[in-house]
Formats: structure tokens, C-alpha cells, sequence
């Protein structure tokens, strides 16, 4: 599968999941909200009900206590009571609200002569009267019922049954679906609260309610009832609960998707990484090969055998580089590392200042066929280390054969080497006077797979796992390894190691 399909295909299923995603979220939000206006409207559908129901019980009790003095007129009326008292209801209405004015009448006192007097026809009639008047006082209960809403004079402590708000408020709620705690205060309409209940807390005072109390009296007179619900957040989002595992299944799916597509690109990488090296497993043997190949041609030549110390040399070459040679094909089989396993290290004691020689006498062959010099500054006093030969060998191989690689056209190769002592380690330093990297690549440099890009140059070949495997081989040695580049001038790069004393 080609990249571009990959990454059209990840690109296509990730906007997929975001949608899902965002059309999920969406879903939980209308939820909630349309959840949070129900309740709401069931509250103060509620608090209007209770509160109602507190001037009904007002008008109850005046209409009650006016039934009483009916009854003791209607008594005094039958014994034709001395002095008897009566009332007279007139209704007044001005089109925004009714009232009623009571108005006492005294019918003046008779004499047993003037009862007498008076005709059986009187006697009726006022029987009629009398009947008439109780009967109309039923369809008067009724009317008052519904229009009688006056101001009482009481303080509102008094006017307002806590009890009978308590039970009608939980009644109410539940009769609307809310069957939750809550907690309400009662307070004049100026502030001052005249009552709070017993568990009151102010878990969710936030979100409270208020419902005016005798909303049909005059400001001064009204009262203010507030209300909240410690648990209504629980409540509202209840309802929502049962997307919770959709959403976190959506996440999931998005994870693993987010995952098979990073190991789609690994493995893409890694079957380009076998097609390359298979197309330059040559150019990695290319180096010790031509070395010895150079070193046969120097043999063949008849000064050379005069001299017994130059065909020791060259004999040492050749020697040295079949072991290199060795070592790359070691080196093909250390890939193994880069799957999280550990390399087994055969660490020796040995000495960098010696190691670094070895190798620099190696490579001064191939460095100077390029026209460049070794400088070496092999100042370290203590030098020795617990290490793996092979290993610490190919790391400083990789290093300076990047140095040939990346040489500039225009100025001749300089490789610097340098060793010291810091802080009770052994330092290690390649400089070289190549093409630089960029400061935004450097910090990648060690990663596996990546290669710096090198403009119009195609003549590097590799698979990126160069300094990858540098950096896998000194931490395996408990050491670390770090760059310094600037484009144009050069890259050096600086190693630590623990001495051998130290371990």
C-alpha cells in the first residue's frame, strides 16, 4: 500500500471519528439542555402551584371566620334578637382586579307589640328573604373563592403555613416528576428571611428558584420564596449516563484506528527499509573492502616488500579491516535491537585512547584517498572503560564514516578526535568540517529511520539506522551521546562514558 493511500485512508477514517465524535457530544448537549428546560419548567410550575395554594389557604381562613359571623346573624335573625347585626357584601371591579367591601348593617330593636303587629304576608316574606339571602350566599363562597385577594395586615411569618408548603411543594414535585431533596428559604420582599429549613445547605444555591408569595398584594406585602436542589446536576445529567459507554467505545476505536495506521507506516518503513538494504548492503561493505583491496595493490608493489615495516602495516590493514568486515555483518545482525530486546554486550576492559588509535590508523587510508587529514588529541588520563569491543568499535566507524559521507566539495576533510576527562567520566569527541545539519534536524538525527535531507546530493546511501544504532550501543553502556552542528561549518559529536573505576 502506498503512503499516499495510507494517509489519504487516515485522513478519511479520522475525520470519520471525529464527526462521531462531535455529532455524539452534540447529542449529549441537546440532551442535557432540553433535560435542564423540563426541569425548570416542572420547578416553577411547582413553586407557582404551592405558592397558590398559600393564598387559597388565606382566603379559606377569611371566609371561614365570615361563615361564623353568618351563622350568628342568621341565629339572632330566627330569635329576633334585640340590636341584630348583619353584613353586607358590595363587589367593586375596575377591570384589573376585584375587591369586596363589607359593610355592617344594625337592624334597630323591636317591641313585642310591634312583632306582634306585624302580618303573617311580612312574616313570609321575610322567611323568603331570609332563604333567598343563604342561598345567595353559596354562589357568593364561590365567587369570593376565585376574586377575593386582599392584603392581610398580619406580618408574613404569620400569613404563611411552613408546613402545609413543605407538604404542598413536595407534592407538587412529584406530582411533576421531581422526586429529589431540596432545600427552601422564606424572606419578606426587602430580604429579610423569616425562615430556612432545618438541613439547609448550600450545595447548589447556584441554581436556585424563586416564586413570589400573595403576588396579588401590594409590594411591601409579598414574600419571596427560594428553593434549590443539592443533587439537580446528578439528576439532569442521569439521563445522559447511558452514552457514557458509547462515547468511551468511540475513543477506543479511535485509539486502536490511530494505532494500526502508526503500525501501517512502521511496517511501510520497515519493508523499505529491507528493499534498501538489499539495493546497498554493497555500499556498506564498499569501505573495508576498498581498504584492502588498496592495501593488496600495495603489497604488489616491489618497495614494499623491501620494507619490512611497511608490509607489516599494510598486513595489519588488511587484518584490521577483515575484522571490520566482521563487524558490518555483526552489525547487520544488531537490527534486532531496534525491536526492544537488548544486545549482549561482551564488555572487556579497554582502553578508548588505544581504541581510538586502532581505528584512526584504519581509517586515515580512506580519509586521506579523499584528500582529508586525522588530528587526534588524546588527552584523557584515564581512559579505561568496561565495554564491548565490537560494539564501541563500530560506534566510532559510523562516526567518522558520516564525516566522509557528508564532507564538503569545497574545502578538504578535517576530522578532529578528542579525548578527556570530566566529572570522573571519559570523554570522547569526532569533529568533523562537513556539511552541517540544520538545527531543526539535529534533534533527530538519532532517530531510527530518519535521514537528514541533503539537498542535491544523491550519491549517500543508507537506511537511517546508523546513529540510531550509535545511540542504542552507548546508552547499553550506560553513557550518552549528543550533537552539536552548524550548517556549513561542521557537526561534532561528543560521547561519555563511565570509567572502569567508577563502575
Amino acid at each position: 500500500m502506498k503512503k499516499y493511500t495510507i494517509l489519504l485512508l487516515g485522513l478519511i477514517m479520522s475525520g470519520s471519528f471525529l464527526a462521531l465524535l462531535s455529532l455524539q457530544v452534540r447529542y449529549i448537549e441537546e440532551i442535557v439542555s432540553m433535560r435542564h428546560e423540563q426541569f425548570d419548567e416542572s420547578v416553577k410550575r411547582s413553586l407557582y402551584n404551592a405558592a397558590h395554594k398559600q393564598e387559597l389557604y388565606e382566603t379559606m381562613r377569611y371566609l371561614e371566620r365570615d361563615m361564623a359571623e353568618a351563622e350568628i346573624i342568621d341565629r339572632l335573625t330566627r330569635q329576633g334578637g334585640n340590636g341584630m347585626v348583619t353584613r353586607q357584601y358590595d363587589f367593586k371591579s375596575d377591570g384589573n382586579a376585584s375587591s369586596f367591601e363589607m359593610r355592617t348593617i344594625i337592624i334597630p330593636q323591636r317591641s313585642m307589640a310591634d312583632k306582634k303587629d306585624i302580618p303573617d304576608a311580612s312574616r313570609s316574606l321575610q322567611e323568603t328573604i331570609r332563604n333567598r339571602y343563604i342561598r345567595q350566599r353559596g354562589l357568593m363562597d364561590e365567587v369570593i373563592y376565585k376574586m377575593l385577594y386582599t392584603a392581610s395586615n398580619k406580618p408574613l411569618e404569620q400569613r404563611v403555613d411552613i408546613e402545609a408548603l413543605d407538604r404542598d411543594l413536595q407534592a407538587e414535585l412529584l406530582h411533576n416528576g421531581i422526586d429529589l431533596p431540596y432545600h427552601f428559604t422564606i424572606s419578606t420582599s426587602n430580604g429579610r428571611e423569616i425562615f430556612r429549613c432545618k438541613d439547609y445547605t448550600t450545595d447548589g444555591e447556584e441554581d436556585s428558584y424563586t416564586q413570589m408569595l400573595f403576588g396579588n398584594d401590594p409590594p411591601n406585602k409579598m414574600g419571596v420564596l427560594k428553593i434549590h436542589f443539592p443533587t439537580m446536576n446528578s439528576y439532569i445529567f442521569s439521563s445522559v449516563r447511558f452514552m457514557i459507554p458509547a462515547l468511551f467505545f468511540t475513543i477506543v476505536l479511535s485509539i486502536a484506528f490511530i494505532y494500526t495506521i502508526y503500525v501501517l507506516i512502521r511496517q511501510k518503513k520497515v519493508t523499505e527499509l529491507k528493499n534498501d538494504f538489499i539495493n546497498n548492503m554493497t555500499h556498506e561493505f564498499k569501505t573495508p573492502i576498498s581498504t584492502i583491496s588498496l592495501a593488496s595493490q600495495m603489497l604488489t608493489d616491489s618497495a614494499v616488500a623491501k620494507s619490512p615495516q611497511m608490509l607489516q602495516h599494510i598486513t595489519g590493514i588488511i587484518s584490521d579491516e577483515t575484522k571490520r568486515l566482521r563487524f558490518q555483518v555483526e552489525k547487520v545482525l544488531q537490527i534486532s535491537l531496534f525491536d526492544g530486546q537488548k544486545a549482549v554486550m561482551k564488555n572487556t576492559e579497554l582502553d578508548v585512547n588505544d581504541l581510538l588509535t586502532g581505528v584512526v590508523n584504519i581509517f586515515a587510508l580512506k580519509v586521506e584517498k579523499n584528500g582529508g587529514t586525522i588530528t587526534t588529541h588524546l588527552e584523557a588520563e584515564d581512559a579505561t572503560i568496561f565495554a564491548d569491543e565490537m560494539h564501541i568499535t563500530n560506534v566510532m566507524f559510523n562516526i567518522m564514516d558520516n564525516a566522509v559521507k557528508y564532507k564538503r566539495d569545497d574545502e578538504p576533510l578535517r576530522l578532529t578526535i578528542h579525548t578527556w576527562n570530566e566529572n570522573g567520566k571519559c570523554c570522547l569527541s569526532i569533529q568533523d568540517n562537513g556539511i552541517g545539519i540544520k538545527k531543526e534536524n539535529l534533534k533527530r538525527v538519532f532517530d531510527r529511520f530518519y535521514r537528514v535531507h541533503t539537498g542535491n546530493r544523491h550519491d549517500v546511501k543508507g537506511f537511517g539506522l546508523g546513529l540510531a544504532y550509535v545511540k542504542k550501543v552507548i546508552q547499553d553502556h550506560h553513557g550518552s551521546i549528543r550533537a552539536e552542528s552548524e550548517l556549513g561549518v561542521g557537526t561534532k559529536f561528543i560521547i561519555v562514558l563511565p570509567l572502569l573505576n567508577s563502575k
